[in-house]
């Protein structure tokens, strides 16, 4: 079975309960069947939509609330990084960042 890991910082950190924490992030490794959607995955876990503020995918920003993130420079995992559909398929070994309300600031 594939496995993706799940980086969450902040309040995420405190809320979801990571199976380990390394500095400031919590870490949850989690199975999932090749080509399941962030969507679901992230459903699996019970984070929310609702509590993301930004998502980074190996390293690229998938999407974010802040009007600003074409202009800081970041590698975007896609043209549109203001899009929380979030049916991107996962593979094995991906790594996703998951960045709460409370983190807003920290990701500029």
């Amino acid at each position: 079975m594939a496995k993706v890991t799940i980086n969450l910082y902040g309040k995420l950190r405190k809320v979801h309960k990571p199976q380990k924490v390394i500095g400031t992030k919590g870490i949850l490794e989690v199975e999932i069947e090749e080509g399941q959607t962030l969507e679901s995955v992230l459903e699996k876990v019970g984070i929310g939509i609702d509590e993301l503020y930004t998502i980074f995918l190996n390293g690229q920003l998938l999407t974010t609330h802040n009007k600003m993130a074409e202009h800081l420079g970041y590698q975007q995992y896609c043209e549109e990084c203001h899009n929380w559909n979030l049916c991107v398929k996962l593979k094995d070994g991906d790594q996703v960042a998951l960045f709460g309300l409370d983190m807003a600031t920290l990701v500029i």
